[in-house]
């Protein structure tokens, strides 16, 4: 039996710490940037979270051998870097608004790796904590919400800012479940259960993501693995046709009639958003239109004049003394980041569906591979009329990502051991 030595002792020691504390910033996230935040009048809750979490991220490099530094992370910052001092060369907007934007586009990335990049490991007594958390929220705060909603819908606008909202708490609490729960039949009962309560939000993004959850539960997660034949095909063409169907009237709303001029007026800026899209990719190839320039918080919060020369400062919702639309919507803002960014965009996500399906092929962690698939399906749909991918939500939930991320990673490396032993 080999016996510990004291300088491994006490990097265990250091790395329990750090477990705990991030899983008490991910608690805090649940409670204070997730639920919370609208009733307390803070806005800044999330930002309070990153910063906690930068701070541990340094103390486990501090106390690391090494130093060892996540290759794609450090890509992910120059690349962050470089759009930054492109931003100001072509002026995009003012110094402030392109600092403002870059930290906001920066911020979910660095919840990601920073929370990969700390090795976190949680055991049973950490998880157990997750899943007694995550029910206690949904039992006391979700669902008598979502059931007063029916004879008050406008409590999420008091509670929650938004209807919206509450779908999302809903998903990343339900997920929070799952990850601590050990996947048997009953957790993924539950799971869906807790999940199915988000109907109160009435989005159909939310039903899309409900349906999807579904079939990733029943026909991935099962003893009898998921594998591509004519069977399968046609139920992943029947699951698709279901979403389709269920998010139907609102494609149709945000975009066909919009686009026609049949759709009410707080309906159109989606549309004009996606719409010019292509237009301002093209005139600002290769590296796009830079930071707090369109579809941003900041470029409405600093007004950009792309609104203007693009002749859509008149749209209701886009206007500078109405801006409460420019940032209703994700994917039209990669517009500043160009042919370029969308591609880097597009690798890092490649990235982690490859790794995710290289895994799960090889059935290395099931639970791990499907919370993933789950998460990155939220933010795929999410972002069709939604910032949550930039917003609080987006924040804790790429934070969770890391973590799982990181314990896929664990379980890789501990059956390539397993694989080289018998080989022995």
């Amino acid at each position: 039996m080999r016996v510990i030595s004291e300088i491994e002792l006490k990097g265990l020691m250091i790395q329990s710490k750090i477990n705990d504390y991030l899983l008490a910033i991910l608690v805090f996230a649940l409670f204070f940037v997730i639920l919370l935040y609208k009733m307390i009048g803070f806005s800044f809750t999330d930002e309070i979270c990153a910063t906690a979490l930068f701070v541990l991220f340094f103390y486990a490099m501090i106390y690391s051998k090494d130093w060892k530094f996540n290759k794609i992370f450090l890509i992910t910052l120059l690349v962050f870097l470089f759009y930054a001092v492109y931003s100001v060369i072509i002026g995009s907007n003012s110094p402030k608004a392109i600092f403002s934007d870059t930290v906001i586009q920066l911020k979910p990335y660095l919840a990601f790796f920073c929370a990969y990049q700390l090795k976190p490991c949680f055991g049973e007594p950490h998880k157990k904590l997750l899943r007694q958390v995550s029910l206690l929220i949904w039992i006391v705060f979700l669902l008598p919400l979502g059931l007063a909603s029916v004879a008050y819908p406008r409590i999420f606008e008091l509670t929650m800012e938004h209807n919206a909202y509450y779908g999302i708490a809903v998903t990343i609490v339900s997920i929070c479940y799952l990850y601590g729960s050990e996947f048997k039949m009953r957790d993924k009962i539950i799971f869906l259960l807790l999940l199915s309560i988000g109907i109160f939000s009435s989005k159909s993004k939310f039903y899309g993501f409900f349906a999807m959850s579904v079939f990733m539960i029943f026909f991935f997660s099962g003893e009898n693995r998921f594998r591509l034949n004519f069977r399968n095909v046609m139920i992943i063409l029947c699951m698709i046709a279901v979403m389709a169907v269920v998010a139907w009237d609102k494609i149709s709303l945000y975009f066909f009639q919009a686009i026609m001029g049949d759709a009410d007026k707080d309906m159109i800026a989606r549309a004009v958003l996606y719409y010019k899209m292509p237009e301002i990719l093209q005139d600002y190839f290769p590296f796009g239109s830079g930071f707090a320039s369109y579809a941003t918080y900041s470029s409405a919060e600093y007004y950009s004049d792309l609104y203007s020369d693009y002749g859509i400062n008149n749209v209701y919702g886009l206007s500078k003394s109405f801006p409460k639309f420019i940032s209703d919507t994700y994917y039209p803002c990669l517009a500043q980041f160009g042919y370029v960014g969308i591609a880097l965009f597009l690798m890092f996500w490649a990235h982690i569906i490859r790794k995710v399906v290289r895994a799960y092929k090889a059935g290395t962690d099931t639970q791990a591979c499907i919370i993933v698939m789950l998460i990155v399906g939220f933010f795929a749909i999410e972002g069709t009329t939604g910032s949550t991918f930039i917003a609080q939500g987006g924040f804790v939930a790429m934070m969770i990502m890391g973590i799982i991320f990181y314990e896929l990673k664990l379980s890789e490396m501990k059956s390539d051991e397993t694989d080289a032993a018998q080989n022995n």
